[in-house]
């Protein structure tokens, strides 16, 4: 990690995310009556140190999906911090910011895709899975190594819980949890 993105990832208080893609692969089971989705345990992690150390998440989604909604109940993420058939997610960062009284460069945002580049270009720290579009790598501070769907949200919590010394914290949580 460069000192440039480290002293970026010291200011974050808000993170926020894509769906499809970046906590998935991007693939879609689709039956007559159900939508599945594939998310990974190492992200799901990520979303519980995050709410042992009260530090707000949010989910921003072009996508309507039941299986997202699943997902994020599982995770205990509120439901007035996902935001799905969202198109113009720069209205929902727009509204994050106003709730939150946060400045843009104190919000972190992952995306994969032409959708999420208008928010990336927004936030204080732009963070794109390995499996993103090429025209996405070129514009975000940080390309994880893992792709979307097998931990690359988990690999951009650990970043910013280093940057601001809190990982420790929030592992002694985890570990007074069992």
């Amino acid at each position: 990690m460069t000192s440039d993105l480290e002293q970026k990832l010291k200011k974050i208080k808000l993170i926020a995310t894509d769906v499809d893609g970046v906590l998935t692969d991007g693939s879609f089971y689709i039956g007559p009556d159900l939508e599945m989705k594939r998310f990974h345990s190492n992200d799901g992690l990520g979303f519980v140190l995050l709410r042992l150390l009260d530090f707000p998440v949010a989910i921003i989604s072009g996508r309507f999906s039941e299986a997202t909604f699943a997902r994020t109940r599982a995770l205990k993420i509120q439901d007035d911090m996902v935001f799905q058939d969202t198109y113009v997610k720069t209205g929902v960062f727009k509204t994050l910011k106003k709730r939150f009284e946060l400045e843009d460069h104190e919000i972190a945002y992952m995306g994969d895709d032409y959708i999420d580049t208008p928010v990336l270009k927004l936030c204080g720290a732009a963070f794109a899975p390995a499996n993103a579009i090429q025209d996405v790598k070129n514009i975000v501070d940080y390309v994880t190594t893992t792709p979307g769907g097998s931990g690359a949200f988990r690999e951009m919590v650990d970043m910013i819980l280093e940057a601001q010394d809190k990982k420790a914290e929030a592992l002694t949580k985890l570990h007074g949890l069992y």
